[in-house]
């Protein structure tokens, strides 16, 4: 599972045999975030899981600051 960016505590990951739409898993203390990212400048949750909403908050403000370089990450990893 290729971590794509650390920052704050948080891990960023997108997995290589994962489907469209293009999104990030965002993994903290055992809980996790799955942002899909596949549209410029506009990002949508699709699950939360054992993570508290200020965490979940925080990881998708990382993702919102880096979502072009995740987007590239993402496309460079699947094609």
């Amino acid at each position: 599972m290729p971590t794509v960016l650390r920052e704050q505590g948080y891990r960023i990951v997108i997995y290589p045999n994962d489907h469209q739409p293009a999104h990030v898993h965002v993994l903290k203390a055992g809980g996790e975030i799955k942002v899909d990212i596949s549209k410029l400048d506009e990002i949508q949750v699709i699950e939360v899981v054992k993570m508290k909403n200020k965490e979940a908050l925080t990881a998708l403000n990382l993702v919102i600051k880096n979502q072009k370089l995740l987007l590239s990450k993402w496309e460079e990893i699947h094609g």
